[in-house]
Formats: C-alpha cells, structure tokens, sequence
C-alpha cells in the first residue's frame, strides 16, 4: 500500500493534535510542538513531528507523568 504524502502530512497533524491533547491533560505543555516541515521538503516526504524544546520545569512534568505510566 502506498501512502500519499498528503495523507502522511494529515497523519503527523492528527498525531501533533492527539499529543497536544494528551499532554495537554496532564498538564504539560510543549510549546514547540508541531509538524518539522522541512521533512516535508523531499520528493517523498515523511513528516517528522518535532517535539522542540522546553524549560526544566515543563521537563520535569512530563518526566513524572512517565514515570507515573511505567507498569
């Protein structure tokens, strides 16, 4: 099956959304979150979602929350 790249880029958005969310939720922001749309450059694109930076204290957060899911 092949995938066309718009129908990859919808999926790295819809993925960027559910992250959003989802972090969102527990109460962590990234705020650099998004689509790398230079990964969209090539012939072929296959998107890659940056997740960026983020302060000790948001890093902080979101280590918790890991933790917290480990079994």
């Amino acid at each position: 099956m092949v995938v066309r790249s718009s129908e990859r880029l919808r999926a790295a958005e819809d993925v960027v959304a559910q992250l959003r969310e989802g972090l969102g939720g527990v109460a962590v922001t990234l705020p650099s979150l998004r689509v790398d749309l230079l990964s969209l450059a090539s012939e072929a694109p296959y998107p890659l979602v940056d997740l960026g930076r983020c302060n000790l204290d948001t890093a902080l957060r979101l280590a918790a929350v890991l933790q917290g899911l480990k079994p």
